[in-house]
């Protein structure tokens, strides 16, 4: 499957602006294209089509798209762009908060609307097209690290990383070899200072190296380099 032979559903009762959108999709290589114009014809073309990608309007006639929202989501992880009338910046962070994948108001430029649901499909369905990056497996002694699913595996199991620790360990392996310091551990983490994030970073490196340490209380992997930062020791380094 290619990025154009994604079917697409959309759910808006506006018949003119309906068909206008699956003009554009198709003249733009999307052949596949449902429409319904409310939840429950939506949530039905849903359920029998299993759409990789909803264009999802706010305001329909039988309901709201927030709350289909949370039963699309509820059957699947379709990524759902919202179409709204509405640019009021609670309904768009609402709907981004709910978990959509993109919010674009009407009137919109039609390249735009293009564009927003190319940059979706390829990050959902075709990232794996992309060149490897440097930080899809680190090995660590018998543990290896998926950066992409966030787990670590070894003979003991797979033991999965949080959104802190996946993003503290991105860092240090980055930077492997050289020490990196509070400051800069806490912005590419946190985004923000050292200062107020002692005690937290502290209990976040104390938990990671339970994920990838052999014996936490004697680390060999993230190096403590006092006054300064942490430091991720490299594979082909000497012991002692």
């Amino acid at each position: 499957m290619n990025l154009y032979d994604c079917k697409i559903l959309l759910i808006d009762d506006n018949k003119e602006l309906t068909s206008m959108i699956c003009g554009i999709l198709k003249k733009n290589g999307f052949d596949t294209v449902y429409t319904a114009g409310d939840c429950s014809s939506g949530m039905e073309v849903f359920l029998r089509e299993q759409p990789q990608l909803v264009i999802l309007d706010i305001m329909l006639p039988d309901g709201d798209g927030f709350t289909l929202f949370r039963r699309l989501r509820e059957q699947s992880q379709a990524p759902i762009l919202f179409l709204s009338a509405k640019d009021e910046d609670n309904d768009r962070l609402f709907g981004l908060g709910l978990g959509a994948d993109d919010y674009i108001t009407k009137p919109f430029l039609p390249q735009e609307l293009i564009l927003r649901i190319q940059a979706i499909l390829k990050r959902v369905y075709f990232s794996y097209f992309q060149p490897p990056s440097e930080e899809g497996t680190l090995i660590l002694g018998n543990r290896r690290v998926l950066f992409e699913n966030a787990q670590v595996i070894s003979s003991g199991g797979t033991i999965s990383l949080t959104a802190k620790e996946l993003l503290l360990l991105k860092k240090l392996n980055r930077d492997r070899g050289k020490i990196v310091t509070f400051d800069a551990i806490c912005q590419a983490v946190w985004e923000d200072s050292y200062y107020g994030y002692e005690n937290t970073l502290m209990v976040h490196i104390r938990h990671l190296r339970e994920k990838i340490e052999e014996d936490p209380s004697h680390p060999v992997w993230i190096q403590t380099v006092r006054g300064l930062g942490y430091r991720l020791k490299k594979e082909d380094e000497t012991q002692g």
